[in-house]
Formats: C-alpha cells, sequence, structure tokens
C-alpha cells in the first residue's frame, strides 16, 4: 500500500470492511511539510517527538443540503483542506493536553481523562477543545468497560475555513475519534468511525446528519460519494464529468451551527412535519417516526407520491403550536417536552410546507445528479451535462426559499455566478459560508475565480481585505477535486 499525492494512503479492504490504515508518510507527499512544522510544534511543546499523526478533511457537498438528518442520501467530496493532529501517549498519567498551532487564537487546554466533562457555555458557540472532547467521549463510550484513561499529547493544525459550510467542527470531532480510538489499541472499520464521530457531536448541541463525517473517512481521490444514511451506511463512488472543476468560495459571512438555534429549528420543523404526515396517514407509531424517509418506507411512497402528499396535507405557509398541538392531540407542554430540543423551545411559528417540500425535491435532485453522471461516464453529451447545473441552481433556489438558509453575501457570489454563467449553489449548512461552483473546465474555473476576486472580495472591508488580499484571496476562493478521506501515519 503506497501513500498517494496528498500523504495519505488508501484504506486496507478485508472482506468490505475498510480500516484506518497506518502508513508512513513520505517526503514528497504535498502535505509533508506541514506535518513537518507541526511536529516541531509538538515538540516544543510537550520535549518529544509525536508517535503518530492524524489528517481528516473537510469537504464540500455538491448537491443534497438538509436532507441527510432526514435519512435521505447525499453527494459530497472531501477537500484538500483538512484537520491535522500529531499525537502521543501521556505515559505518566490520565491527562489530556491539548494544543493548537494557533496558539494566540485557541489556547492550549489540559483535562483529566478520567473525570472528562463537556461544559458548553450558555451563550455563544462551545470552545474549539470541546469539538475534540466529544470524539474522546465518543469512543469512550463505544468502549464501555475496555476503556483506559490513557493520557493523550496533542498538537492541532488545520486549514479548513472556520465556520464556513467546510465542515471544520466535523473534521476536528472526527479527528479525535480517529486519535482516540489508535491510543485505545482498537482498530475500527471507517464507517463504524463514521458512525461513532456522528453520534458524539450531540454533545455540543448538534443533531448530526452524518454526512459530514461519512465523507471525512470514505472519500476517494477523483471521485464524489453517493453516500446513504438508510438502511445502513453506504458510500459508492460516483464518478464526476470529465473536464468538470468545482470551485469553492467563501463568503466570509460565518455562522457557528452549534452557537444558534437555526440548524436545529429546520431538524425539529422536518421531524414535526413526519409526525404530522405519519399521523395523517393513519400510522399507529406515529409518535416514533422523526425521519421522512421512515414514513416513506413505511407507506411505499415514491418521491412523487411523497411530494404530492405533503402539498395536500401541510397547506399552510406557517403552523402555530396550537395548529400543532391540535393536529397531533397533544398539549403545548407535551410539545416542549418531547418534540422540541432544548435551544428550540422558543419557537412559536412552525414552517411545516415548506422544510418538506425542499427535503423531498431535493432529494430527488440528488438521485437525477448521481444518474446523470453515471450516463456521462458511459455516454458523454453536453444536453446532460447542462441538466447537472441546472439542478444545482434549483437546489440554491430551494434553499434560498423554501429552507431559508442563504445569506445575502452568499446571494452576491450567486449573482456574480449567474454573470458568468457559472451554476452555483450555497453548500454546507447556510445563513453564510461557501458556495460550490461548477465550471465546465480549468480555463473557465480561473476566468470565474478572477471575477469573483474582482467584484467580490476586492469589495470587501478593509479588516478583511487586510487579512486575505496579501495572499490573492486564495485561501477563500480556490478550485478543488475530490481527496481521500481521514488517514492514520507515521514518518
Amino acid at each position: 500500500m503506497t501513500a498517494n499525492g496528498n500523504g495519505t494512503a488508501r484504506a486496507a479492504d478485508a472482506g468490505g470492511v475498510q480500516f484506518v490504515a497506518p502508513e508512513k508518510l513520505q517526503p514528497n507527499s504535498k502535505i509533508y511539510e506541514r506535518v513537518q512544522n507541526l511536529g516541531a510544534f509538538f515538540k516544543q511543546q510537550f520535549g518529544v517527538d509525536p508517535e503518530f499523526y492524524v489528517r481528516v478533511p473537510g469537504r464540500v457537498n455538491i448537491i443534497g443540503e438538509h436532507v441527510d438528518y432526514c435519512g435521505y442520501s447525499v453527494l459530497p467530496m472531501a477537500v484538500s483542506q483538512s484537520i491535522f493532529l500529531a499525537v502521543a501517549k501521556n505515559p505518566a498519567d490520565s491527562q489530556l493536553q491539548l494544543r493548537n498551532l494557533e496558539e494566540a487564537k485557541f489556547q492550549g487546554y489540559d483535562a483529566d481523562l478520567k473525570t472528562l466533562k463537556i461544559e458548553l457555555p450558555k451563550s455563544g458557540g462551545p470552545a474549539w477543545y470541546n469539538y475534540f472532547l466529544c470524539g474522546i467521549k465518543g469512543i469512550q463510550e463505544n468502549l464501555g468497560s475496555q476503556w483506559k484513561s490513557i493520557g493523550m499529547r496533542i498538537a492541532v493544525d488545520g486549514n479548513v475555513p472556520l465556520a464556513a459550510g467546510l465542515s471544520s467542527s466535523s473534521a476536528m470531532v472526527s479527528s479525535a475519534v480517529l486519535a482516540t480510538a489508535h491510543v485505545q489499541g482498537k482498530q475500527l472499520d471507517r464507517r463504524e468511525l463514521a458512525s461513532i464521530s456522528a453520534k458524539c457531536e450531540q454533545y455540543i448541541g448538534t443533531h448530526s446528519g452524518g454526512m459530514d463525517q461519512a465523507i471525512a473517512y470514505l472519500g476517494r481521490v477523483g471521485c464524489a460519494h453517493h453516500i446513504e444514511f438508510h438502511p445502513k451506511l453506504k458510500g459508492t463512488p460516483v464518478t464526476l464529468p470529465a473536464g468538470k472543476c468545482f470551485v469553492v468560495a467563501n463568503s466570509l459571512a460565518q455562522k457557528n451551527k452549534a452557537a444558534s438555534s437555526d440548524y436545529n429549528e429546520r431538524v425539529v420543523e422536518c421531524r414535526l412535519a413526519t409526525r404530522w404526515l405519519a399521523k395523517h396517514k393513519g400510522l399507529a407509531n406515529w409518535q416514533d417516526i422523526v425521519r421522512f424517509i421512515d414514513l416513506e418506507e413505511a407507506c411505499q411512497m415514491d418521491n412523487e407520491t411523497f411530494e404530492k402528499l405533503i402539498k395536500d396535507n401541510l397547506t399552510k405557509w406557517n403552523y402555530t403550536r396550537a395548529d400543532i398541538c391540535k393536529e397531533l392531540g397533544i398539549t403545548e407542554q407535551e410539545l416542549e417536552t418531547k418534540f422540541l430540543s432544548a435551544n428550540t423551545r422558543h419557537m412559536e411559528q412552525f414552517k411545516l410546507r415548506q422544510r418538506a417540500l425542499h427535503v423531498i425535491q431535493e432529494t430527488g435532485r440528488v438521485a437525477k445528479f448521481r444518474k446523470i453522471c453515471e450516463q456521462l461516464a458511459v455516454r458523454p453529451s453536453l444536453e446532460d451535462a447542462k441538466k447537472l447545473g441546472e439542478l444545482m441552481r434549483q437546489s440554491h433556489e430551494s434553499l434560498r426559499e423554501l429552507y431559508e438558509c442563504s445569506h445575502p453575501d452568499v446571494e452576491r457570489l450567486i449573482a456574480i455566478s449567474n454573470e458568468q454563467q457559472v451554476s452555483a449553489r450555497v453548500t454546507g449548512a447556510g445563513w453564510g459560508g461557501c458556495i460550490v461552483a461548477m465550471c465546465d473546465s480549468v480555463e473557465a474555473a480561473d476566468a470565474y475565480i478572477k471575477a469573483l476576486k474582482r467584484d467580490y472580495y476586492a469589495q470587501l472591508p478593509s479588516h478583511l481585505l487586510e487579512r486575505h488580499q496579501p495572499n490573492d484571496f486564495n485561501e477563500v476562493v480556490f478550485a478543488t477535486l475530490p481527496g481521500n478521506g481521514a488517514e492514520l501515519y507515521v514518518q
């Protein structure tokens, strides 16, 4: 097994089980210098060399937004931007010593793993190290009585933009899961690692659907992945059309989904819509059905039938608490305690129709996108290739109008994209963050990036210009190719 140009290795595969196999990092690797710098920082902090390194990539979702927590499939790809860890056991005791290369921005953190606690602030987002603690706790719970309080010394570096929709927080959680599992001597399947990583984000209040963690582990060079979550996690490589080039552009409008209730409000609205429709269909266990895909399966509906069910039965644009309590036959107290999450109990209005329509229609777009890609791999067609761009445009329009998770700065980027005749959409949770755009060639991508730099980035406020202009905005707008998923390597 050999490491590829990103410094990562293909997974060992035994009977369909894919493990993260340690691989020697080669000096000609693209990440070699970055890892060496992190190793030097580690030695400066702890006086010893790290025992191993972990790399977990961010991701960009090409299509399929806000559908994973409803059980539906998505089509992301791993990007080269990653979280990097340098790790060694702390042989003396059970102490966790966590240090960040950006010391001025992210202060170090120490804790005793025998008394691990994740303390969240009453307002604002979690401290950076809490994402790491989530990963440790995820492995601790997975191992149960096999868990040993082995201390760890860890140095962190990363170049995944924060709060930009490229999954920086999930990459951090996933890196902690992988590092902790390795220290514990536990070899886990990539799918199991992804599942643990998705579940343990709940410790910081995020009800993750699993897409970010799945692509973080299952990514493969040169391919996007069609990731299914039902009935079990499955990743199928999808070859993207030859010549197409994807561009990621960061609006620099940031929203931390763990610090805001917007993301969880959408989850709650989808779950309420599911139960509303399940009760209408006369399902005795309607209270237990919380994902659209489970309702679809229970009623044996196709996508078109499901869309009609929504349009016929969720007829109002806004539902009140009284509407929902009356329809579901519950009290307002039951609504708060059984149906709303801790940071959504303030909600008074619920847009069930809009959220449900987006999810079901977006699910149809994912299926169409994959099918067209598969057809193009066999028979190139300009007409079919254009359909991919149209699906991306439709996705963005739905996210803006039905899911209401765009942002004025994102819309400026979309407007410039439209002027350049480039198909683009918001990617990630939204409310700012990044867009992903599909260009017809590398040359077209270069011209598009120049237009974005001229018409958007050069017009940024002075404090952002000072930070990003010296590097010609190359960290905030860039072409990207699909990369490998999480890897663990030694020197």
